[in-house]
């Protein structure tokens, strides 16, 4: 029987390093995440800035993010559960809610920068591609879109967000290549399927199709649909005044909330060094007494 030589000897494992946790936990891409984030040595201590944009099951998330030693600084960010507030109560999670999320985005940061009058962007969404134009006085803000651990494929809905964001006169570096409505075999923009799912109208085409064939899926896909009175017809009209909504006042609201009046413990509360000694005692004292009962009932 022939020597079998081992690989990876102690020195091996003396020397290995365990991978970032983030990665480990599979949230983070560092390979992109260092191309994003890497500043030219000649622009100092300039912020480079992300379009971070990420998808829970009921929410949308769209932040503006700098990079720093401390940590991540967020420097402003809407989500789609704030729609509500602009007259969208349902469906907050799809494409066309995505483009509000990133209108609002855009024009909260840019009203927080005074950038808001130089930089409307684009008032009515036609679906073409849509890249702002600097102007004469001051840069429009630039950021890179940040799309996490998503696979990047045409029409998904983080592209809903970054078509927000440019209509809200955000520079953000891209291609017209993964929009929905993008022909690959033409290789161009089919503009009048991109408006569509910006209004909404795969939504609403979805429900003719439910409504006429199955009445009951119909009931419980779009039960919410049903309670706010919004048809099929109305989608499109319905997105309009969120967007002319939101352009209208893109601050961030203060939380109706009020705060509360005692704070929940769930662990019991650290006791002092004489409250402890105190404790001792009370016991010592009860176990001395229980021991002196023992004694009178045996006498007895």
């Amino acid at each position: 029987m022939g020597f079998v030589r081992t690989q990876k000897a102690n020195a091996y494992f003396k020397r290995f390093q365990v991978q970032f946790k983030r990665r480990r936990d599979g949230k983070t891409d560092y390979r992109a995440r260092i191309r994003l984030i890497n500043q030219d040595k000649n622009k100092y201590n300039t912020p480079k800035y992300r379009f971070v944009v990420r998808f829970t099951n009921k929410d949308i998330t769209a932040q503006i993010v700098s990079a720093s030693v401390a940590g991540d600084m967020v420097l402003a960010a809407a989500y789609s559960h704030e729609l509500p507030r602009y007259g969208l109560e349902v469906g907050l999670t799809n494409y066309a809610a995505a483009y509000c999320t990133g209108l609002l985005l855009a024009r909260r940061l840019l009203k927080l920068r005074d950038l808001d009058q130089e930089y409307e962007g684009n008032v009515e969404a036609t679906g073409e591609d849509f890249s702002v134009e600097p102007a004469d006085d001051r840069r429009p803000f630039r950021a890179l879109l940040d799309v996490g651990l998503i696979r990047t494929t045409t029409g998904n809905r983080v592209f809903g967000a970054l078509k927000g964001a440019l209509d809200g006169g955000l520079d953000i570096p891209h291609s017209d290549k993964r929009f929905a409505g993008f022909k690959k075999d033409e290789k161009q923009l089919d503009a009048e399927v991109h408006h569509k799912y910006i209004y909404g109208g795969h939504v609403a085409d979805y429900m003719r199709t439910l409504a006429e064939e199955e009445s009951e899926k119909y009931q419980s896909h779009f039960s919410e649909y049903i309670k706010k009175g919004i048809k099929a017809d109305d989608v499109e009209t319905l997105y309009k005044k969120v967007h002319a909504a939101i352009r209208a006042d893109p601050s961030v609201a203060k939380s109706t909330k009020e705060s509360p009046k005692e704070h929940k413990r769930y662990n019991s509360k650290k006791l002092t060094h004489a409250e402890r000694r105190s404790r001792l005692v009370e016991r010592l004292n009860a176990f001395n007494s229980s021991g002196a009962d023992n004694d009178q009932d045996e006498d007895n």
